[in-house]
């Protein structure tokens, strides 16, 4: 077949793959020159076994509800956590935090992607007479025009946008743990208030009662004294402990108020505790603990997974700072019209394009790039011990609260072996007053230590109310994440007994 050409006119095949070849050589050379100093060695999260934990396995699975607090079975209880969790500020800024962080990564992800832009100018200008300008132009005013669309591209060669976009994620998921970890404190916050508000409710029940046998006893020695049977003493001594007993009731009655204040500003509701029946104690029931808690609960701590995951967008951001130093290879491209005159600007004549690749290599900046690898570094480095004190934290928290939930039980155990006793003690003391045996300053003492124990029984089953809860919290209040994060949440996912 006869070539369409002569041979001599052929075009020469072009060269592709050793320009290619020599492009990327030269930005292997380019970023070998980039010098990123010395950076210390990172730290390292801590081990279940440096926890203190034993390996994974060494404990049943236990889990904690999501709505733990329904368990105590007080309605009033669970309304009051429903409308915290929907409307308390906090909660909510907890949630804007979570929407910034996810607009953060739409943010990075848009550096990976291509960026087109349009452009018009119209200008009037006087162009210079001693420059560029060959008359007529030199000297004169006139119109010029620009109607241009760009693009640009940056190819992310050396992983740069990706770690960028890695770190933004990192936060996502640490805002998200945050909001959780808000959620679980609000609720825990809310069902220990109430637990105090009962508390001081059956405490001023107490109180009253001691108001009351003051005043009876005062009255009894005012007849004995009458009667001669008693001195002035005795009766001095009976009038001092009535304004002791109204102190009681009042500072009660204060603790009270301000208790319910904290519940309406939990819940968001000003003077809504007041509206509310106070709770009692005897109507909460406790929540069953078992004996032996898995630490592997501890993974299920929100506050211990956002603390995880900062400490992984930390390394992000060092990655990103360290890719910095690394050439930046850019696509760029243009095509639109440009005139010098309105009239010329839409005619064919004025069109322009231009297309190619750009690469930008940092070599001497004053060191910024070093100093921000290093401060990215100490960022991480900051955000791995503060994990790493997050799970110590968390491994003492619930050490603390089994150990207050078996020692109130002990205690109260031997309370109630007390006020068995101080009961019968009064029990008699009744029987021998009716029988003519004693006199009623016997029964009124023998009540005093009866409404003591009583204080002191209040005080426990509040205690042990309130550790329920504390626990609860503790152990993650039931929040779970998704399997990703718990595999991230090493230490504090390693299964462990805590007695």
């Amino acid at each position: 077949m006869t070539p369409l050409l002569p041979e001599r006119a052929r075009p020469a095949p072009r060269r592709r793959a050793p320009v290619a070849v020599a492009a990327a050589a030269a930005l292997l050379v380019l970023a070998g020159c980039a010098d990123m100093g010395r950076v210390n060695a990172p730290a390292q999260p801590r081990t279940a076994a440096e926890v203190g934990l034993p390996a994974a396995g060494a404990a049943p699975a236990v889990f904690v509800d999501s709505q733990w607090w329904r368990a105590f079975g007080d309605p009033q209880l669970d309304r009051l956590v429903d409308q915290a969790l929907q409307g308390n500020p906090s909660l909510q800024a907890a949630r804007a935090r979570l929407d910034k962080a996810e607009a953060a990564v739409s943010v990075a992800r848009s550096a990976d992607l291509p960026q087109i832009k349009g452009d018009l100018q119209l200008n009037r200008s006087l162009y210079s007479e001693n420059y560029i300008y060959p008359d007529p132009l030199g000297g004169s005013i006139q119109n010029s025009g620009l109607l241009q669309l760009g693009a640009g591209w940056e190819l992310d060669f050396f992983g740069k946008n990706r770690a960028a976009i890695e770190a933004a994620v990192g936060n996502v998921r640490a805002a998200q743990a945050d909001a959780e970890a808000a959620r679980v404190l609000l609720a825990s916050n809310v069902a220990r208030s109430y637990v105090q508000w009962a508390r001081l409710a059956a405490q001023r029940a107490v109180a009253e009662r001691t108001l009351a046998q003051r005043e009876e006893t005062l009255r009894l020695v005012r007849d004995r004294v009458t009667a001669g049977l008693d001195t002035r003493l005795e009766l001095r001594q009976s009038e001092g402990g009535l304004p002791e007993a109204r102190q009681q009731v009042e500072a009660l009655n204060e603790q009270i108020a301000i208790t319910q204040h904290a519940l309406d500003a939990l819940v968001a509701r000003p003077a809504m505790a007041e509206s509310m029946a106070a709770p009692a104690l005897a109507s909460i029931r406790p929540i069953p603990v078992q004996p032996v808690l898995p630490a592997d609960l501890l993974g299920r701590r929100a506050d211990i997974a956002a603390a995880r995951w900062r400490a992984e967008a930390a390394t992000h951001d060092v990655d990103y700072a360290r890719k910095q130093f690394y050439p930046n290879v850019n696509l760029t491209a243009f095509v639109g019209l440009q005139s010098l005159g309105f009239d010329q600007l839409l005619k064919s004549g004025s069109l322009q394009w231009g297309v190619g690749p750009a690469i930008s290599l940092p070599i001497f900046e004053g060191g910024r790039l070093r100093a921000n690898l290093r401060a990215k570094a100490a960022d991480r480095d900051a955000a791995v011990e503060s994990y790493n004190a997050a799970v110590f934290d968390a491994v003492r928290d619930v050490a603390d609260q089994v150990t207050s939930i078996q020692s109130i039980a002990r205690q109260q155990a031997q309370q109630r072996q007390a006020q068995e006793a101080a009961e019968g003690a009064y029990q008699i003391a009744v029987q021998r007053y009716g029988a003519g045996l004693g006199n009623y300053l016997n029964v009124l003492t023998a009540e005093t230590a009866v409404l003591a124990q009583r204080r002191q029984a209040v005080d426990l089953a509040a205690r042990a109310l309130d550790t329920q809860v504390a626990l609860a919290r503790a152990l993650g209040g039931g929040w779970q994440d998704d399997t990703e994060t718990r595999q991230a949440a090493a230490p504090a996912g390693a299964a462990a007994s805590t007695h």
